[in-house]
């Protein structure tokens, strides 16, 4: 294999409007909602179908109505059959992984021109029965069906949601919440402050809608002709909360109730929390609904090409890919993890933190967000925090406000950065960071052209 050196370009992107779960695009498939995705994406570049040689989609709820769905996507989008495509799974971070592997693709030679992106419908995220084809009930459709009533009280058969597993490390046996909640602990982050970052989130967001910010690069998604969703679902529903934000102290913790207070917390996760103990009448729980992202549904890609390709295409070049990195921690510790890939990605690309013009950064949590902030300075000297006060940190709001459909946030990352650096004329580098179930964080820098 020739490995190429060659600068790798993004030349155009757009993604659908993020549904909040269960409501606007709770009935669209992630393989609809890529399809058009894909189909918005060579109107937006004027590209003929003719010129792409693969297509790569991040997607978390991985299902069989659509094995690979970045074939099966190609395909229904009139794609050439000759394209290559392939699906990849890195959690939250699935579609920075795309992305990276087109651009993989790219340097050993396998074609110029792909489409990465992801998708999810979390909304379609099914209820399972988990067992094996030897037990009674599971032998065959027709056993299953006849033996249903059964189910409930079966040994070998469970039925398991397959969202709520999903979002549970099954090394360190923690959901995605409760992590947040554990860095809430360990760096001493409240709740107060946790709610100012969110109420920052929702009110950069808005200003973006309003100020058409978003209309660069998001289309409606349509069914037979009728629009379902032309802007985000969940800012504007949660649009009261910038004109009232005493609202943020009425929303209910998520690990300190009258069910389970945060004693029980300390008690199922102090392992996590070395040094920290649960200590009566002040240790208190920080992390809610409202100081964290919602679940959504939508689709997103960006079309990737040799600069040499690009021009000879007449496509827009907007900005080098100039590196990326991907690091692991502690899967308990998990959203810190992009305090921990932005110097692998910085290194690679020969630039400084302190040059950075803008960033995009992954809003699971504010908990965790905040975290990254005293990670990152302590440990590297690099003040997230700052940059967030600059207005060059999610400038235009980010998941928390937005939402989180799992497989599209890594590339909903590389347009809000995209475009603006291009909004901006004196900018030229730009860092995406997120973080992921498992521990993963990944980070890519990009340079305006």
């Amino acid at each position: 294999m020739k490995i190429q050196s060659k600068k790798i370009v993004l030349c155009a992107g757009v993604r659908t409007p993020f549904g909040h779960i269960a409501r606007s695009l709770a009935q669209v498939y992630p393989e609809e909602l890529f399809r058009q995705t894909l189909e918005a994406l060579l109107r937006k570049a004027s590209l003929s179908k003719e010129a792409v040689d693969g297509v790569i989609c991040g997607w978390v709820g991985q299902g069989f109505h659509a094995p690979n769905i970045a074939r099966v996507t190609a395909l229904k989008a009139g794609l050439p059959e000759r394209v290559q495509a392939f699906t990849v799974q890195n959690n939250c971070i699935s579609s920075i992984e795309s992305v990276a592997a087109a651009a993989r693709c790219i340097l050993s030679g396998e074609g110029e021109v792909y489409l990465a992106g992801g998708t999810e419908s979390m909304s379609l995220l099914p209820f399972t029965l988990q067992g094996s084809r030897a037990s009674k009930e599971l032998r065959s459709l027709e056993a299953l069906k006849n033996r249903w009533g059964e189910i409930p009280k079966s040994q070998e058969v469970a039925v398991v949601d397959s969202l709520e597993q999903g979002l549970t490390d099954p090394v360190q046996t923690i959901n995605m919440a409760a992590t947040a909640e554990v860095c809430a602990q360990i760096y001493e982050i409240s709740r107060e402050k946790q709610d100012v970052y969110a109420l920052e989130s929702f009110s950069r967001c808005l200003a973006a809608w309003k100020e058409g910010f978003y209309r660069s690069h998001v289309f409606p998604v349509t069914r037979n002709g009728a629009t379902l969703l032309e802007k985000d679902e969940y800012p504007f529903l949660r649009e009261e909360l910038v004109s009232k934000p005493e609202k943020f102290a009425k929303a209910p913790l998520s690990f300190d109730t009258s069910s389970y207070p945060i004693q029980n917390f300390y008690h199922d996760f102090e392992r996590h929390m070395p040094g920290k103990n649960y200590q009566a009448g002040k240790t208190k729980g920080t992390v809610t609904l409202f100081n964290s992202c919602a679940r959504s549904d939508g689709a997103s890609a960006v079309l990737l090409a040799t600069e040499e390709k690009a021009r000879k295409l007449k496509l827009p070049v907007l900005a080098e890919i100039a590196a990326w990195g991907f690091y692991g921690n502690n899967p308990a510790h998990m959203g810190i993890s992009p305090a921990l890939a932005a110097p692998v990605a910085l290194e690679r690309a020969g630039i400084s933190f302190e040059e950075l013009d803008s960033i995009e950064l992954h809003e699971p949590f504010a908990a965790t967000v905040l975290s990254i902030f005293k990670v990152g300075e302590e440990r590297f000297g690099n003040r997230w925090e700052e940059k967030w006060k600059q207005g060059r940190l999610n400038p235009h709001g980010g998941s928390i406000a937005m939402g989180h459909p799992l497989g599209a946030t890594g590339t909903r990352l590389v347009l809000n950065l995209l475009y603006a650096l291009q909004k901006k004329p004196s900018a030229q580098w730009g860092l995406l960071a997120a973080c992921a179930g498992g521990g993963m964080g990944g980070a890519m820098v990009l340079k305006k052209v």
